[in-house]
């Protein structure tokens, strides 16, 4: 399967084609981090069908909707009814709870926890490790930021 993309992404994606060996349609899957430039790419590509990747050590409920060209990563949990868009990286150990619709272009970022009902925008970026309540909406192209780490020292030296 050609891998459209060269970074850090693309290579996480290399390996993942290589757990799945023949699994898989051989068609392209757009490997490419930033979601613009992911968009970007595939709309240069109108013509072209897309694979979609699913890692063996995920879980997708079969009432699931997986789209087009969407990446699942190692350790990712996509619940039942949930709505996942095209081009979509759902990466290692995200959770996307019941019944949560996810726009095309999407990135959810290690470890983010979206609960049940949430709806994530078109191009969105949900950052490492954020939790998202239930029922909640992010906007199209919007960045959730993780909080920032404070280290605090339990003794005074």
């Amino acid at each position: 399967m050609p891998i459209i993309g060269n970074g850090g992404h693309a290579a996480v994606v290399r390996e993942l084609q290589e757990a799945l060996s023949s699994e898989f349609d051989h068609l392209p899957i757009v490997a490419i981090g930033d979601n613009a430039s992911r968009k970007q790419v595939v709309e240069a590509s109108a013509s072209m069908r897309f694979d979609i990747l699913i890692h063996p050590r995920a879980w997708v409920s079969p009432s699931a909707t997986i789209g087009e060209g969407t990446v699942v990563m190692a350790g990712a949990i996509v619940q039942t009814g949930a709505v996942i868009g095209k081009h979509v990286i759902l990466n290692t150990n995200s959770v996307v709870d019941h019944h949560c619709r996810i726009g095309d272009y999407a990135h959810i970022a290690p470890g983010a926890h979206l609960c049940g009902n949430v709806t994530v925008g078109e191009g969105a970026l949900v950052g490492v490790g954020v939790g998202i309540a239930p029922g909640c909406k992010i906007p199209e192209w919007s960045l959730v930021k993780a909080a920032r780490l404070e280290i605090v020292p339990l003794l005074n030296t």
